[in-house]
């Protein structure tokens, strides 16, 4: 099954995500990844939701998605025409010895050591899939004490705004 990322404007008040999510499970489609913020309009909140499936599948899920009313536009965002990124916290263990093997690794991925203790060091990295997955990789011989990702977030390059869209995007 196709990886479809989803762009979704939605009135930004309580309970939106909730009838969004639920629409998701009470169809029974799973969602790998969902990131939500406040835009430029406070008034306005953007879902980035990560799915898995074939066409039809994802036009379902846009049709269900279109007739909710809180939300405002729905458009596929393709992975050459978008920017793709994800923020992850990484904690690995780090004694003396290794800490200086670890920071040079970090800076390779151009990630940030925001915490340091006596035993552990906590990273910041920012990118697509592909960058995290190779550092979470680099990183397990260390012993990766916890992790956590933001899941996607995503913006589709040039001028265009999603509000430049018609409602609903045949695709």
């Amino acid at each position: 099954m196709k990886r479809h990322v989803l762009s979704i404007l939605v009135e930004n008040h309580s309970g939106v995500l909730s009838r969004v999510s639920g629409l998701f499970s009470r169809r029974g489609y799973n969602i790998d990844s969902l990131s939500v913020g406040e835009t430029e309009d406070p008034n306005v909140s953007r879902m980035t939701i990560v799915v898995r499936g074939d066409e039809y599948i994802l036009e379902q899920i846009k049709k269900q998605l279109n007739k909710l009313i809180d939300v405002i536009k729905v458009i596929e965002l393709k992975a050459e025409q978008s920017v793709y990124r994800e923020l992850m916290l990484l904690k690995v263990g780090a004694d003396t010895d290794k800490r200086a093997e670890i920071i040079e690794i970090v800076n390779i991925f151009r990630g940030r050591i925001v915490d340091v203790a006596s035993e552990s060091l906590m990273i910041e990295v920012t990118g697509d899939e592909g960058k995290l997955s190779a550092l979470i990789s680099m990183m397990e011989p260390y012993g990766i004490k916890e992790m956590i990702r933001t899941g996607l977030t995503a913006l589709e390059r040039g001028n265009k705004e999603i509000k430049q869209h018609k409602k609903y995007e045949e695709e």
